[in-house]
């Protein structure tokens, strides 16, 4: 609780990595808010058993899960937490999983129905396991009366279709907060959020050569100093990272950092 009297809330990189880290030394990058006793979890990925057991968490900790988009690293966990929340008798609700309405069919058509379609006496959909909140992207959703707004990004394109991903912004205990989920280096559609924001955690690639799919750390570093001040670099990949608070940035996010608002 703050000074003022209000909850605080905590955000904990469960991983901080792309989606080619592997633990322990890092996980990919989901991320998990706490506040009054509720949880919502940011993306579930391919590992997100053992970054949650790294933290000495379990999947009887999550409530909510918000999904971004449709990678691996993102939703790829979604699979086994569907399934082991399922078949707990001890739980009596089924966790609530929120992701925007232009994804959250196709996140059953193309990437669960063939491992969860194995209900003996039920038509097996995305009902069956989770509350589901279908949100429209200008209406944003509520979670423990914080209100979240979708931020579209650009992050990849599929036969000259953009695919949807949505970061997040939001503000709690006057701190407004962005994260980016993936992105490429796109600061003509995102200026308006940077400038908003107080603290901005920011998708990064730092591979030597660039994947076209990501910002990449040679662009974010050419960002006004105003704007890299309050910015917090994570999805980076494995090995030696540039010096980021040299440049201007707070830093790179570490495996199972907190910050506390």
């Amino acid at each position: 609780m703050t000074a003022g009297g209000t909850m605080t809330l905590k955000i904990t990189f469960l991983g901080s990595g792309s989606s080619f880290a592997i633990g322990p030394e890092n996980y990919q990058s989901n991320v998990l808010l706490e506040l009054e006793n509720d949880t919502l979890l940011i993306d579930a990925g391919t590992d997100i058993k053992y970054s949650l057991r790294d933290q000495g968490l379990t999947y009887k900790d999550i409530k909510n899960v918000y999904i971004s988009h449709l990678h691996y690293d993102h939703c790829g966990g979604l699979e086994w937490f569907a399934l082991i929340t399922y078949f707990d008798p001890n739980l009596s609700h089924k966790p609530c999983l929120i992701a925007s309405d232009k994804i959250i069919n196709e996140l059953w058509d193309k990437s669960l129905s063939g491992g969860l379609s194995t209900l003996p006496h039920e038509r097996a959909n995305l009902s069956a396991f989770f509350d589901v909140k279908a949100v429209k992207q200008y209406e944003g959703f509520v979670w423990r009366s914080i209100k979240f707004k979708l931020v579209q990004t650009v992050h990849y394109y599929s036969e000259y279709e953009l695919m949807p991903s949505f970061g997040l912004i939001f503000s709690y205990n006057k701190s407004r907060i962005l994260f980016t989920s993936d992105t490429q280096s796109c600061p003509v559609q995102l200026i308006s959020f940077y400038e908003e924001s107080d603290i901005i955690f920011h998708d990064c690639e730092t591979t030597e050569s660039k994947s076209g799919v990501h910002a990449h750390y040679s662009e974010l570093v050419k960002l006004p100093s105003h704007l890299k001040k309050k910015m917090w670099l994570y999805h980076y990949n494995p090995g030696k990272l540039p010096n980021a608070k040299k440049d201007g940035f707070l830093g790179f996010v570490a495996k199972g950092q907190s910050f506390v608002f």
